[in-house]
């Protein structure tokens, strides 16, 4: 089958799933109030979904590992500490922490910044070792867990619950105004990544071949890295933070789509984000009542993944 056909069954899936969604129960009587509750949400998982799968898809070409996400690098946690930090600094009554465009720029500025201190670290000198960014990535990532569990731990009770809501994974009680914000960063980001495709699908290579065949490896994974940053945080304001999805999407759709070429796999990373996301949520609401969640559904999933990569040794 043909990569363009994939792509079609994906986006075909995606429409089929949302409709459902969106129009399963609806009546003359309820539409209004079940619209205003459920076109939020899907759009939210589409939001999500896009950010999560290409934001991976990229991070893994330019490290050259199929196992690595933002997240295993600590994005997500760093999302969670500044949100611990706005409410501990200004409190969870003030602008920073109730406006969601304040608490989302500021969001991203920190996390650019801290993709910003990852690039300068990594060729702070001529000997660039991947590895030890990585190690870094890892070992900061706990360092910022940690902190915000502390600093958790200190809140008063009616600040905790601001913060609360933002620890785990939630698909429901999405905010209109987040989504509003999100929606245009998300097209610009992902405008600007499609526009690097061919660059990407060289660096893919490896960097050696990348630089002799004429790639800036240094712009390209400075760029790479903010972009990265700034989908992350999409998807975590929007939904919080899914550990293992942007492993086992990325590595399904690589599988799945044979193609090298990054302007396929961008949109058919996207698109399986999306048909997996509101596949999976709309099974949790409509087959098993919601006694679970989705977030750990795809945690499970994800998991028994990852360990089936590292007996298969597809890790490279």
């Amino acid at each position: 089958m043909a990569d363009k056909h994939k792509l079609l069954i994906l986006a075909l899936i995606s429409l089929v799933v949302a409709g459902l969604f969106i129009g399963v129960g609806l009546t003359a009587d309820n539409y209004q109030y079940f619209l205003s509750r459920r076109v939020p949400k899907v759009l939210a998982i589409v939001l999500a979904g896009v950010a999560i799968g290409q934001s991976s898809l990229v991070f893994q070409t330019i490290t050259g590992n199929r196992i690595l996400t933002p997240s295993v690098m600590g994005f997500d946690n760093l999302y969670m500490l500044t949100q611990v930090l706005v409410v501990v600094v200004f409190g969870s009554l003030s602008s920073f922490a109730l406006n969601a465009y304040l608490n989302f720029s500021l969001s991203v500025a920190v996390m650019m910044a801290f993709s910003a201190g990852l690039f300068a670290f990594y060729f702070r000198t001529q000997q660039r070792n991947l590895m030890s960014l990585l190690l870094l990535g890892v070992i900061l990532g706990q360092l910022f867990s940690n902190i915000g569990a502390f600093f958790t731990m200190l809140l008063d009770p009616n600040d905790f619950t601001t913060i609360q809501s933002k620890m785990f994974a939630s698909f429901n009680n999405i905010k209109m105004d987040l989504v509003y914000l999100c929606a245009p960063f998300l097209v610009l980001l992902s405008a600007l990544l499609y526009r690097m495709h061919r660059t990407l699908d060289v660096f893919w290579l490896d960097q050696d071949n990348a630089i002799s065949l004429g790639v800036d490896v240094k712009a390209v994974t400075f760029k790479t890295l903010l972009l990265s940053a700034g989908l992350i945080a999409i998807s975590t304001a929007l939904i919080g933070p899914i550990m293992f999805f942007g492993l086992l999407v990325t590595n399904l759709t690589r599988e799945f789509i044979t193609s090298y070429r990054h302007k396929v796999l961008l949109t058919g990373c996207g698109l399986l984000s999306i048909a997996s996301l509101l596949t999976g949520q709309w099974v949790i609401e409509n087959l098993f009542g919601f006694s679970t969640t989705l977030s750990v559904v795809i945690n499970f999933i994800g998991g028994i993944y990852f360990l089936s990569m590292l007996l298969r040794n597809k890790v490279v």
